[in-house]
Formats: C-alpha cells, sequence, structure tokens
C-alpha cells in the first residue's frame, strides 16, 4: 500500500498540478494539508474521478486537511481529542480506518507553525504537541498497523536542513518542539525516512522567497510515523522532489512536495 502525504497549500489554486501526479504516482491513501478551503468547495468530483473516496476537514482560507483514499472508509474522526478546557477551532486533524485487506488507521496532520517565538501562536503550537503526544500514545494501545503523516512543521536535526544558522530562532527548529517529536518516536514510533535513509534528497519543502529551490536551500518536515505494526511493513519511502518545479497553465506548485511511503502486505 502506498501511503503519501502533501501539504498542497490549496487544493482549488492548485488542483491541475495535483491531479497531473495523482495520475502519475497512484497513491493509494493521501493526506492533504492546507486544502484551505471549506468542505462545501473541495473538489470532490475531480479526484471521485480518479477513483478516490474524500473525507475532508475544512476551514475557510487557512489549514484544512483531507484523507483521499481507493479504499472505502470508516471511523473517521475530525480533530483531535481535546479538553473542554481546550477549545480548537483549527481545521489540522483528521483520522480514518483504510479499509483496506489489512486495515491501517491513517491520521493526517497540519501541526502550527508556531512563529512568531514568545507569542501564542508558539504557545498553541506547544498545546497542540501535546494533544497529539496523548493522542499517539493512545492509539499505540490498540496495536494496529498506524500511520501519522503530514505537515508537521518541526525540523527533527542538524540534517535535516540546508543550514542551521537562519533557523535557530524559528519555531520549526527550538529544542523544546524537536524534543517534542522525539518524544512521539520514544513513544514507539519509527519515522520512516530515519529507518531507510535514503540516499539523494531529504528535504520537503523549500521557501518561495530568495531563490530557495533554485538554491536546493530545504528543509524536511513532512514525516510519516510509523506504529510499530506499520514499521514491521515499510518497504520503501520516495521524496517526489520534481513536483516543486513543476507549473500548469497559471498553477504554480505548492512550497511542499509529495512524500510516499509502501507497506507490505503480509499474507
Amino acid at each position: 500500500m502506498k501511503i503519501a502525504t502533501w501539504n498542497v497549500n490549496s487544493v482549488n489554486a492548485r488542483l491541475p498540478l495535483l491531479l497531473e501526479w495523482f495520475r502519475e504516482a497512484q497513491p493509494d491513501v493521501c493526506g492533504l494539508q492546507e486544502i484551505k478551503c471549506i468542505d462545501e468547495k473541495f473538489p470532490y468530483e475531480a479526484f471521485e474521478s480518479l477513483g478516490y473516496n474524500c473525507a475532508v476537514h475544512g476551514q475557510k482560507t487557512y489549514n484544512g486537511v483531507a484523507i483521499l483514499s481507493k479504499f472505502p472508509m470508516s471511523d473517521i474522526q475530525r480533530g483531535l481529542p481535546k479538553e473542554e478546557a481546550d477549545i480548537d477551532d483549527h481545521s489540522r486533524y483528521i483520522e480514518a480506518v483504510i479499509e483496506a485487506a489489512e486495515p491501517v488507521r491513517f491520521g493526517c496532520l497540519y501541526l502550527p507553525n508556531g512563529n512568531p517565538l514568545g507569542t501564542d501562536k508558539y504557545a498553541y503550537k506547544l498545546r497542540w504537541l501535546e494533544r497529539l503526544h496523548a493522542h499517539a500514545e493512545a492509539l499505540l494501545k490498540h496495536e494496529e498497523i498506524t500511520v501519522l503523516a503530514g505537515d508537521f512543521n518541526i525540523i527533527p536535526g542538524k540534517a535535516d536542513l540546508w543550514k542551521e544558522g537562519p533557523w535557530l530562532g524559528d519555531a520549526l527548529y527550538q529544542p523544546a518542539v524537536r524534543r517534542a517529536y522525539q518524544g512521539l518516536k520514544n513513544l514507539g514510533y519509527t519515522d520512516a525516512f530515519e529507518a531507510l535513509s535514503p540516499e539523494g534528497n531529504r528535504y520537503t519543502f523549500w521557501d518561495y522567497q530568495a531563490g530557495a529551490w533554485q538554491k536546493n536551500e530545504g528543509i524536511r518536515i513532512d514525516h510519516h510515523l510509523l506504529s510499530p505494526q506499520a514499521a514491521d511493513r515499510l518497504a520503501d519511502i520516495v521524496i517526489h522532489k520534481d513536483t516543486r518545479g513543476r507549473t500548469h497553465d497559471e498553477a504554480k506548485p505548492s512550497d511542499h512536495v509529495p512524500v510516499a511511503v509502501e507497506l507490505r502486505t503480509k499474507s
């Protein structure tokens, strides 16, 4: 099963580029982040025509996540579990059971950016990470094939950025944030990229500014975290770097690229 994640930076603005990639790559499941539309404005028909079922948790102008699956989906949950005192109106998490021969629980997430430091945005990011940690821990108790994927807005380590200096004061690279990501791995999750360490490009994001793409000044912030049952089935991971340089008519590329893992089916 090929499971992808892609921060598309507006699903409708980049629809021709998205459909082009879906036709080529044929992911079985894909989590989209930053769809930037309400549920009613999501281009269901375009993806359904390619054979995908759609589960959407949208938001006007900002955020928004979706799961596209060639298999039926069940137990669809929109939003992280939250305490009554922690009201969160951001659409940043959606989860479903992918009803393949071997069911897979898939969580698609768009973690807060958190910039600038010292503001409510950074505090919100840390609270969101705490809630993600609690939910991720609870999911492991079910001993299912579980994949948590998306734009984590976390640079795990020095090897995951082109140059450390510019990011030292950024919320994506703060020690507390990186410790939180390590904490998810300490629960028992495996970072798919780290498990296979493919050669060549490791970046998944290049900023629109200052010619970052042309100079290959990228960072790795789009991740797949795998439960032990999923990690046992990990066969491959591919970063589809070429999509960052594509255009289609008036559609410009997202600043992120798709990342796909392949899980073996156990007989």
